[in-house]
């Protein structure tokens, strides 16, 4: 067995995952052996979420075969299966399987019950059970709390419109993170000599802590003995808070930051016997407290009702629910504080009970995973320890319809018109639906769309879907409908074709379009008045307005949603009955001042930035502007006139300089990648502190630099650092690259490297009287001014380079370089790294890692599959309501946080009305 710290995560597949679970959590999780009972739709969604994320093996074990009713439920049964009379796990095996190479899957048929010997649970660290009576739930449960350590325990269940999520980590279980945010880190502006010592922070920047956290200090002038050392803090401001006893301590002067501490938290997880009659619940809906509750007396007479009569109640059989309610009466009598039995909750959940709500299992399938992945891991805080949700706003309205509506008709979507009757089924058949994106969350809603037969009508129904990009190895971590010999395919099409492997009666179009103002013309308002319902799946705020505005023109509903990370939101906008998108702008990016990136850097952020800024001008616009003169201008010698006559020609000095200093050779370019690492690196420094010495002082008589402001020493060359070495290969070959310059492998060796660099001339430092923009409101100027001593040197470095050759066709070529974040081998990345660390040292700023900057220059949102999966049946289950019609009370919209975990579910805002006469 490798050690955990050393094994290789392979980032090609995981790096928008390991952005949210961190290496430590990957490794334990690469570690850990799973068990998961029950392979129907709510078992198929945990092990597809689990297997995605990369646990090292999971057993399926199932006894069941597949029947018709599967089809509706468990996206990777299919017709053959049934034929053939497979077992569930057998038939599902390889399907699973196949999501994730890096897992191993096994299943198992052999007979689960009372009278099972459980040691073979030993072997595993996580134990999931679904389907399972309560009496199986309680002995397995006792079995894993017993053991040492605990083997952690998680049963989940949807029946019909109800479902419940319940977690036993044992006694002691310990998180380390229980957030997964990153530490926050405060400038400090002042510290009191008092007790309690009062902490400010910089104004307009509010810390966001919370009473009780931890903070270590560093860099605080005067009050130095804080520096190194922890304390807990008491908030007493936005902007300030309290950290005990400072009054013997030196007076602050100035500077300082203060860096939280994330520190071990212990939880104690109570044994289902115990939590069955005093049950802790997670409140999802607050404007129903007594709603899970209520839930859990429900399910739990369900429970009694199966092992009383051997069977479930029957679809829509009143004599069952009565019976049901019965149960219920009594169950709740065994509670502590005998709370109120809810009526309608037990007569809906005994009608429907034989049912199944495949985006409800989605939904819980998200969350019950997160908790897998939490238990053999100890990331994040876990569920204590039951989640109810319940979907009594779809069937509430459907009150006054006979129960001739919820009996099966022998198709695959029995288990469907149990829960919303056939009529809400026909009306998803005959929808006409737009899906915007198919990504991950696009990729959960196709396979939403297929188990409900979302567009499958006969004479009226069709799912559109579109989505320009590429499929890349990095997504097929969570959009689940790819594999790897799908990669480099079009998205749209190839889900498309998934999507029929899940129900092949679904009509599908599928495009490869963007949708943006500038696509204007692909989708014309007539093709927005033919969807009956817009679902967006993107990650860009303005596409997603852009979508808003067009719904809203033509008077379409939308349902929008997003994740990041572990967070995840849903919104539902329906035409005269909710506010629309637009309606309540998100606060816009805050931008990094650029007086700020170009001189005064106070966090690793902005020299992240600031190096990704430097490959985009070098590397990329530079290179396009001087191939767009020279298309413009067709020679040389027609540019050298144009100037001679006194024509202006836009650019041109950048361009004939670009052009008379081009290298022509590896050597060159090695030499050029020397003297900007002299330039970036030590000038820059030398040059500031030359505008400002270090005890230059303001009007007011503080110090110029103080914090946040950061004095930069110069860096000398060291060619043995690695750092420095890393920055000038990496220059070297990205201008290589550009300006057409073959290399070869020996290029690349210490020793050519080595032997070009002691040749090098460094140019000398020289102080300039240009003025610093030190003004945090002013914008990077769009114009440099070109002086009449500039124009004399364009005239004669252009004509040299034409007397000496060098202004020939082949010279008048750049190739520019596109930034892309995801291919290791072509150094974009390394440079950015190199550049930003180097800088960060010139200012004494803590390095970042080159995993860390490629998420902060790639802009990359990290993502996981389980809380894409919660969303996407979150939205699929408002898919429901809004075909059905209902009113604005009966729509939801949800904002979760898998890692804490809540799960908000609030009513949409009514749409403003203003009476007119």
């Amino acid at each position: 067995v490798m050690a955990a710290d050393s094994m290789e995560i392979d980032d090609a597949l995981y790096s928008r995952q390991r952005y949210v679970l961190g290496d430590t959590a990957m490794q334990k999780m690469a570690q850990s052996h799973v068990f998961l009972s029950g392979i129907g739709g709510l078992g198929v969604e945990i092990a597809k979420n689990i297997i995605l994320a990369g646990v090292k093996a999971l057993t399926v074990h199932d006894t069941k075969q597949c029947t018709k009713w599967d089809l509706g439920i468990n996206f990777f049964i299919h017709e053959d299966d049934i034929a053939s009379q497979r077992n569930r796990a057998e038939a599902t095996l390889h399907r699973i399987a196949e999501l994730n190479p890096y897992v191993h899957v096994e299943a198992s048929t052999v007979p689960l019950d009372e009278t099972t010997d459980l040691s073979f649970l030993k072997h595993y660290q996580c134990v999931i059970l679904t389907e399972a009576s309560l009496l199986l739930q309680k002995k397995i449960n006792d079995f894993c709390h017993a053991q040492q350590p605990p083997i952690k325990f998680i049963s989940a269940d949807v029946y019909g419109i109800c479902s419940r999520l319940f977690c036993d980590f044992g006694d002691e279980f310990e998180v380390l993170d229980t957030t997964g945010e990153e530490p926050k880190e405060i400038f400090i502006s002042n510290i009191t000599q008092s007790n309690p010592g009062i902490v400010t922070c910089l104004e307009n920047h509010p810390h966001r802590l919370e009473t009780g956290q931890f903070l270590t200090f560093r860099e605080v002038n005067g009050m130095s003995c804080l520096n190194g050392s922890t304390h807990q803090i008491t908030v007493v401001s936005p902007y300030s808070f309290s950290i005990g006893n400072t009054s013997d301590m030196e007076p602050y002067l100035h500077g300082g930051i203060a860096v939280q501490v994330k520190t071990p938290k212990m939880f104690c997880f109570e044994r289902l016997e115990k939590q069955m009659t005093n049950p802790l619940c997670l409140v999802a809906d607050f404007s129903k407290p007594e709603a899970p509750l209520q839930i859990h007396i429900a399910m739990l007479a369900l429970n009694h009702f199966q092992e009383n009569f051997g069977r479930g109640p029957n679809i829509g059989c009143l004599q069952d629910a009565e019976e049901m309610l019965k149960i219920a009466m009594s169950v709740s009598e065994t509670l502590e504080n005998k709370p109120q039995v809810n009526g309608d909750v037990v007569k809906w959940l005994s009608r429907t009970a034989q049912g199944f709500l495949a985006p409800l299992a989605a939904a819980v399938g998200g969350v019950a995973s997160q908790e897998v992945l939490k238990a053999v891991t100890g990331k994040f805080s876990p569920l204590q320890q039951w989640l109810y949700i319940d979907m009594l706003d779809i069937v509430t309205p459907l009150e006054k319809m006979s129960s001739e509506e919820f009996l099966p008709r022998g198709d695959r979507y029995d288990a469907l018109r149990a829960c919303i009757g056939d009529s809400l089924c026909q009306k998803l058949h005959h929808l006409n639906v737009f899906l915007v994106g198919c990504g991950a969350i696009g990729c959960e809603m196709l396979k939403n769309f297929a188990l409900l037969g979302v567009g499958t009508g006969q004479e009226k129904g069709l799912v559109t879907i579109t989505d320009p990009d590429l499929i890349e190895k990095s997504n097929l971590n969570r959009q689940f409908l790819f594999r790897p010999h799908h990669i480099q395919k079009p998205k749209s099409y190839t889900a498309a074709e998934a999507t029929l492997n899940i129900n092949p009666y679904l009509k599908i179009d599928s495009y490869i379009n963007k949708v943006c103002p500038a696509t204007e013309n692909t989708y014309s308002d007539e093709f927005y008045t033919k969807q009956d319902v817009i679902v967006t799946a993107l990650d860009n705020v303005e596409a997603r307005r852009y979508i808003d505005s067009r719904c809203v023109a033509n008077l379409r509903p939308l349902i929008d949603s997003g994740t990041m990370g572990t967070k995840g939101h849903t919104e539902v906008i329906v035409p005269h009955l909710t506010e629309s998108y637009n309606s309540h702008r998100d606060p816009p990016e805050e931008e990094i001042p650029f007086c700020t990136l170009k001189s005064f850097p106070a966090a690793i952020e902005h020299t992240i930035q600031w190096a990704r800024d430097k490959f985009e001008s070098s590397f990329s616009h530079k290179p396009s502007l001087f191939n767009k003169f020279w298309q413009t201008y067709q020679s040389a010698e027609d540019v050298l006139q144009r100037i001679k006559s006194g024509e202006s020609l836009e650019g041109c000095f950048h361009v004939i300089k670009t052009l008379s200093r081009r290298p022509r050779s590896w050597t060159q370019c090695v030499e050029l990648a020397r003297v900007k690492f002299e330039k970036y690196f030590s000038h820059k420094a030398l040059q500031l502190i030359h505008s400002f010495p270090l005890d230059t002082r303001l009007k007011d008589g503080s110090l110029f630099w103080q914090s946040p402001k950061r004095p930069p020493f110069p860096v000398k060359f060291e060619f043995s650092d690695p750092l420095h070495y890393g920055f000038i290969v990496s220059a070297a070959k990205l201008f290589a690259t550009v300006y057409c310059v073959p290399f070869t492998e020996k290029d690349l060796s210490e020793e050519t490297i080595l032997k070009i660099i002691s040749a090098v001339k460094v140019p000398e430092f020289r102080p300039s009287n240009k003025v610093v923009q030190t003004d945090e409101t002013a914008r990077k100027p769009d114009h440099i001014p070109v002086s009449s001593e500039d124009e004399r040197n364009a005239i004669f470095q252009l004509e040299r380079s034409i007397l000496s050759n060098e202004a020939l066709e082949n010279d008048l070529q750049m190739k520019p370089i596109s930034f892309e974040k995801d291919d290791d081998t072509n150094g974009h990345i390394d440079f950015i790294t190199a550049a930003s660390n180097l800088r960060a040292k010139m200012y004494n700023i803590e390095p970042a890692d080159r995993y860390k900057t490629k998420r902060i220059a790639g802009k990359i949102i990290p993502a996981i599959a389980t809380a894409t999966a919660a969303v996407s049946g979150l939205v699929a289950l408002e898919l429901i309501k809004v075909v059905a019609g209902y009113s604005t009370d009966a729509y939801k919209n949800c904002f979760l946080n898998l890692a804490i975990p809540i799960m908000v579910f609030t009513e949409t805002a009514e749409v403003r009305r203003t009476e007119i006469r």
